[in-house]
């Protein structure tokens, strides 16, 4: 159960997690994504930034105060403070495409830091949870934050987007019925 404003939602919790994240501007924006979308973020450290940095309140904007966050001192805090939780690995190094595994309510699914991805021990450990996003040959990798966008929304669109508007409004007209 999430409480937002006094109301309360029955959602699909979904949980990012970012392995030593390097860029403030892409965790601000996984920040915000996360906000929108009631995302849970787990951020695994060493950090390559403060957290108060400007880059990062700049980026995620008054979104931040507002975000589910939980820092980890190291990937076996994030075990020991999450055990038995599945864990997708999202890698360019993986072996299947991130549309071909069924994603279920209160997943994980782990992002590796910007200049190296998730170290090959750990995705060696969950191969049958390791997803990719297709891109053409001898592309390095996608940027984090829109990686982590991808992945997370075919997540949440296989869990029927629970609890999300999913209907745009117009503010000074109404769309047409038809």
């Amino acid at each position: 159960m999430n409480i937002t404003d006094g109301r309360t939602w029955n959602m699909a919790k979904i949980n990012v997690v970012l392995f030593e994240p390097e860029i403030p501007a892409n965790t601000g924006n996984i920040g915000r994504t996360c906000v929108a979308t009631g995302t849970r973020l787990h951020l695994i450290e060493p950090l390559g930034f403060r957290l108060n940095e400007k880059a990062i309140k700049r980026a995620g904007m008054d979104y931040w105060e507002h975000l589910d966050v939980t820092r980890y001192i190291d990937y076996e805090d994030f075990l020991e403070k999450n055990p038995g939780v599945k864990i997708y690995m999202a890698s360019t190094k993986a072996p299947r495409s991130y549309t071909d595994v069924s994603y279920e309510e209160d997943c994980y699914i782990m992002f590796g830091k910007e200049s190296a991805g998730i170290p090959e021990e750990i995705l060696l450990e969950h191969e049958d949870t390791a997803v990719r996003i297709p891109m053409l040959e001898n592309t390095r990798s996608l940027n984090l934050s829109n990686s982590v966008a991808i992945v997370l929304y075919e997540a949440l669109r296989q869990n029927g987007f629970k609890q999300m508007e999913q209907k745009g409004h117009l503010t000074k007209y109404n769309w047409s019925e038809g």
